[in-house]
C-alpha cells in the first residue's frame, strides 16, 4: 500500500544528524507523546505541559494505531504539535516517550512512560493485542497481556493514581511492580480546582439559580448509558419540567469519533430542539461535572469523579460485566441507586437525593488518588528523573477548567458549528 503525501512527509531539521548547524534552539531531550486516541491525547497534555517553558526539551507528537483512532489527527492539527507519522516514530530513538495507553509501544526506540486515560484502572477488556492470542479478560492497563511482550515489560515506568493499585496491579502482573511509580491524577486535582468556580460553571450552561442541572454522562460501548438506554435522554427531556431542570448530555470522545460528528450531533438534533445541552467534544467536560445537581451515569470515568462534586448519582446501565470487582467504579456501583425504566424519572432523582450520604461517596471518591493536588509535581518529577534533567524551579499548581459549552443548534433543531 503507498503512502500518502502526509505520511511520507517528515520533519527534518529537529531530526536530522547535523540538527546542530540548522536548529534554531539547541535541543538535549528530545520526547515523543504517542497518542493512540483523542481521550489519551488530552489525557498526555496533563504530562507533556509540565514541559512548558523549558528550552532544552522538544516535544514531538505521534498518532498510534488504534481502533479509535479516529479524530486524532483533527486533534494533533489544532495543538499545532510537530507530527511524526508513526512509521517515522518508530524508526527513530527518543529520550522518553509518554503513552496514555499500550498498542505498538514494544517498537518505540524509548524508554517509555505509560499514563491511564481515565480514571485509575477500572475496566475488564480482552487481554489479547494484534497478533497474538486472546487470554481471558483483564484489567486494561494492569494486565500481564498489556505490559509484557517476548517477555520483555515494555513500560519502564507505569503511572498509578492510588497506592491501592499496587496490590491489584501485583496480582495481574507482578514483575512489573518495580516499574509503578504512584503519582496522582490531573482530573481529580482540575476537580477540586474548580469546585468553587461552580457558580460560573452554571451560568456558562444557562442554569438558572432555581433550576437544577442533571448531567447525563455515557463512556462507549454496547452497555454503557448511549448504547444500551438511549430513551433516558428523552425520558429527561420530556419527564422533567423545563422551569425546574435543565439537562445536559456529556458523551466519551471515542463515541463522537466512532460514529463522527455529524452523525452524534444528527442524532440528537430533535432532543437539543427540546432543550438538551449536548456538551461539545471540543469543550473540557469538568466544568459541567462540578456544575451538575444530579448525575445520571454510567461505568465510565466520569461517573466516578462526580463521587468528588457533592451530589448523587443513579447508575444507568448493569455495569458489572464491565468492570473489574475491586475497583472503585465497581463500589460506586454497588452504592448508587439504580435507574429503572419503569419508573418517573422525577421521583427516582428525588429518592437519589434522600438516599445521598455524603460520606459514602467521599470514601469512593478517596480511593481515586492517595496524592490529591500533587500530580503536576509528582509527575514532572518522574519525567525529568528518567531524562536526566534537573527540573526548572517552579512552583505547579492544578488549575481550574475552562468554561464548558454545548452544541448550538439552530432554529429547526440541526446543529451548527
Amino acid at each position: 500500500m503507498s503512502l500518502t503525501m502526509a505520511e511520507t512527509h517528515r520533519p527534518h531539521v529537529p531530526m536530522r544528524l547535523d540538527v546542530d548547524r540548522w536548529a534554531t534552539r539547541q535541543i538535549r531531550r528530545r520526547v515523543l507523546a504517542v497518542v493512540h486516541t483523542v481521550t489519551a491525547g488530552q489525557r498526555l497534555l496533563d504530562a507533556v505541559r509540565l514541559l512548558e517553558g523549558d528550552a532544552r526539551v522538544q516535544v514531538f507528537f505521534t498518532p498510534a494505531p488504534d481502533v479509535f483512532s479516529h479524530g486524532v489527527d483533527s486533534f494533533l492539527e489544532e495543538l499545532g504539535g510537530l507530527v511524526l507519522p508513526w512509521h517515522q516514530a518508530v524508526q527513530l530513538p527518543f529520550d522518553l516517550a509518554l503513552s496514555a495507553a499500550h498498542g505498538g509501544l514494544n517498537d518505540l526506540h524509548a524508554p517509555v512512560i505509560v499514563l491511564p486515560h481515565g480514571a485509575g484502572h477500572n475496566k475488564l477488556v480482552p487481554a489479547g493485542q494484534r497478533g497474538r492470542p486472546v487470554a481471558e479478560r483483564g484489567v486494561y492497563g494492569l494486565n500481564r497481556q498489556w505490559l509484557v511482550q517476548d517477555g520483555r515489560l515494555v513500560p519502564e515506568s507505569i503511572v498509578l493514581a492510588h497506592h491501592e493499585e499496587l496490590a491489584r496491579l501485583g496480582r495481574e502482573c507482578p514483575e512489573a511492580l518495580p516499574a509503578a511509580e504512584v503519582v496522582g491524577d490531573p482530573c481529580f486535582d482540575r476537580i477540586a480546582a474548580s469546585l468553587p468556580l461552580r457558580a460560573l460553571y452554571r451560568e456558562a450552561l444557562h442554569t438558572r439559580a432555581r433550576q437544577r442541572l442533571v448531567l447525563a454522562c455515557s463512556t462507549w460501548g454496547p452497555r454503557s448509558l448511549f448504547g444500551q438506554s438511549p430513551e433516558v435522554l428523552e425520558r429527561l427531556v420530556t419527564e422533567l419540567p423545563r422551569d425546574d431542570h435543565r439537562i445536559a448530555l456529556l458523551l466519551h470522545p471515542n463515541i463522537w469519533n466512532a460514529h463522527g460528528e455529524w452523525q452524534i450531533r444528527s442524532w440528537l438534533a430533535p432532543l437539543g430542539r427540546m432543550g438538551l445541552t449536548v456538551i461539545s467534544q471540543h469543550a473540557d467536560w469538568v466544568g459541567a461535572l462540578v456544575a451538575a445537581d444530579h448525575i445520571v451515569g454510567d461505568h465510565g470515568s466520569v461517573s466516578l469523579y462526580g463521587s468528588m462534586t457533592g451530589v448523587p448519582v443513579l447508575m444507568a446501565g448493569a455495569p458489572e460485566a464491565d468492570v473489574d470487582p475491586g475497583s472503585p467504579v465497581a463500589e460506586l456501583a454497588s452504592l448508587a441507586p439504580r435507574l429503572h425504566g419503569d419508573r418517573p424519572l422525577g421521583r427516582q432523582l428525588a429518592r437519589s437525593s434522600a438516599l445521598y450520604r455524603r460520606q459514602r461517596y467521599e470514601r469512593i471518591a478517596d480511593r481515586i488518588t492517595s496524592e490529591p493536588g500533587r500530580f503536576a509535581t509528582r509527575m514532572r518529577a518522574l519525567i525529568y528523573r528518567k531524562l536526566r534533567l534537573r527540573a526548572p524551579a517552579v512552583r505547579l499548581a492544578a488549575e481550574h477548567a475552562p468554561l464548558p459549552f454545548g452544541v448550538r443548534y439552530d432554529e429547526r433543531g440541526g446543529a451548527v458549528r
